[in-house]
């Protein structure tokens, strides 16, 4: 039956289920017969078991292998294993001075080695660079620099743990990007490093009392080492400069 408009419809009542059939009588006496056998069979196994003699388990320590004679194996050498090359003194990895040039005295390093807050100090924003550098995993740095005439240059390599994340590779794709965003800037791939990147910006930077600076720029990484090189100059870098810098400094690592 229908039901009155803004009245529901009351539920139809089901039908009451069948209820279910009781077991006779038979049934739960061989049920419960069935039930005392199993029961006498377990106690039965138990009093076996307990009659026999203890079985002796096997000891849990197992013997020492013996060891194979003849002299302990050689350490891999740095040709063979990039680590001991790359943990040792990283100062010893950068590019040697050239000839007949003056040791920069611009730089922030200490005897080469650049300490997390000096590295940071070397960024425009200390306070920025020195979070990233923690969430990037530094390790450690080091620096080199020279002048030669009006041109002051500098190396860098960075080095970072990489427990968690690659951070030579992610450091060098920011500052990648940066250097790209430069106006008036050339760019090339720098042989055998994958995705290594050099830098010449045309446009110089200028400022009043000073003299106009034009600066190139490259950026790549191998393993846990990401390398960075600028050169500044008070006329334009030429790209076979900065090329050669980052080439020989690749070699190195």
């Amino acid at each position: 039956m229908a039901g009155t408009a803004g009245v529901p419809e009351a539920p139809e009542i089901p039908e009451e289920r069948p209820r279910a059939r009781r077991r006779g009588r038979t049934t739960l006496l061989i049920a419960g017969a069935a039930v005392l056998g199993v029961v006498a069979g377990t106690c039965t196994g138990y009093l076996i078991q307990a009659e026999r003699e203890p079985t002796k388990l096997a000891s849990l320590s197992q013997p020492t292998p013996a060891q194979t004679k003849g002299p302990a194996p050689e350490p891999l050498s740095a040709a063979q294993d990039r680590r001991v090359k790359t943990d040792g003194d990283l100062r010893k990895l950068l590019l040697p001075k050239p000839s007949g040039v003056k040791t920069a005295k611009w730089l922030s390093s200490v005897d080469g080695w650049l300490d997390l807050p000096a590295y940071a100090d070397t960024y425009a924003k200390p306070g920025q660079a020195f979070g990233s550098a923690i969430s990037d995993e530094f390790r450690r740095a080091v620096s080199t620099g020279w002048t030669r005439g009006q041109a002051d240059f500098e190396v860098r390599l960075t080095q970072f743990r990489q427990e968690e994340a690659l951070g030579a590779a992610a450091v060098t794709s920011g500052n990648q990007s940066w250097a790209a965003d430069e106006s008036s800037t050339r760019s090339w791939p720098v042989p055998g490093t994958g995705d290594g990147m050099a830098y010449v910006h045309d446009k110089p930077k200028t400022r009043a009392g000073y003299l106009p600076q034009y600066y190139a720029e490259a950026y790549a990484w191998r393993g846990d080492i990401a390398v960075m090189i600028w050169v500044y100059d008070t006329k334009p870098v030429p790209k076979k400069t900065i090329m050669d810098l980052v080439e020989r400094q690749m070699e190195r690592l």
